[in-house]
């Protein structure tokens, strides 16, 4: 438990994304233990074009029995209804009470180019399949049409006692309810701490908020800046994450960006991103200082911030230890 400063509220969990870039998964269970002995909580994958969002997961259920294990997120185009089920109840059957499944719409991108699917009402595609997770996962039998799909005669062979968390991956208001309404939580990313405050009243209260966390532990600040540009060009160009932050009023600041993006000309577009923007959304300098700006994230209505360490970062291991709970 990580309590800094007499003032804010204990911080319960304190998670940290994996796997870690450049570490072969057959070494991750030595590094899974390690989280487990320097106080992190909970372990989160994501899935776009690296490592699966469950493999890693299942690593952990077996190396670390303390930490909790969740998925923020896998897509739900890229599943069929009947196979996401399947995995979320395998996942939970292997770490009883320590799953949580994240779902979201994930983006045109993945979901089209990569993936050959369509990327079609994606707001009711997910309300539609957290419906359907919430009867499959308590192990009924679901046979009915949904607006999106329709799902004849599903039952889970091996279901589980205690169905896991659902949580919806949510940018803007519609999103944002959908979680807080018919799922656990929501599950939110590149958003600065103080969006936290427009974001969380959106979610209700009672209900749990995984933020991923980009973090760059180094003193470097030009090199921080240089990584957070690149991501954030990689990020925020992309349709969702453009109209989130026009929702956010971040819009002014990023229009430069977003000009030489659709120009075509790749390098002005990240040089047009301005620091303040960087330093908003990508947590860095020092481990102590990173962690007091993650506090600023938990005290602004965060229930699960896990940390995202980009390239950049001094040093993999020592970053891990200088940014865990009480370090």
């Amino acid at each position: 438990m990580v309590q800094q400063g007499c003032n804010t509220r204990p911080v319960e969990r304190y998670g940290i994304t994996v796997p870690f870039d450049d570490v072969p998964l057959s070494d991750h269970p030595r590094l899974y233990a390690r989280l487990a002995e320097l106080g992190y909580s909970d372990v989160w994958t994501g899935e776009a074009n690296a490592a699966d969002g469950f493999t890693p997961l299942a690593v952990a259920a077996l190396s670390a029995p303390a930490l909790k294990l969740g998925t923020a997120v896998v897509p739900v185009y890229t599943r069929g209804p009947g196979l996401l089920a399947m995995q979320a109840a395998t996942m939970a059957e292997l770490a009883p009470g320590r799953f949580a499944l994240g779902i979201g719409s994930s983006s045109d991108v993945i979901v089209e180019r990569w993936n050959a699917g369509s990327f079609h009402e994606p707001y009711k595609r997910v309300r539609d399949t957290v419906r359907f997770l919430r009867h499959a996962l308590s192990g009924e039998k679901v046979d009915h049409e949904y607006e999106t799909f329709t799902v004849r005669g599903f039952r889970l062979a091996r279901p589980v006692p205690e169905p896991p968390p659902v949580y919806v991956a949510a940018l803007r208001s519609g999103m944002l309810r959908l979680a807080g309404r018919e799922a656990d939580g929501a599950i939110v990313n590149w958003l600065s701490a103080e969006d936290v405050r427009q974001v969380a009243p959106e979610v209700g209260e009672g209900k749990e908020i995984v933020a991923r966390i980009f973090v760059c532990a180094t003193e470097d600040a030009d090199r921080a800046r240089f990584v957070g540009r690149m991501a954030i060009a990689a990020y925020l160009n992309v349709g969702v994450y453009a109209a989130f932050h026009e929702w956010l009023g971040r819009g002014p600041l990023l229009q430069g960006m977003w000009d030489a993006w659709r120009a075509g000309d790749r390098k002005a577009a990240v040089a047009a991103i301005p620091d303040e923007v960087v330093d908003a959304l990508v947590v860095h300098g020092p481990a102590e200082e990173c962690r007091r700006h993650v506090r600023r994230y938990v005290d602004n209505g965060v229930t699960v911030p896990v940390l995202a360490i980009l390239p950049g970062t001094d040093d993999l291991e020592r970053a891990v230890e200088g940014l865990a709970p009480g370090a």
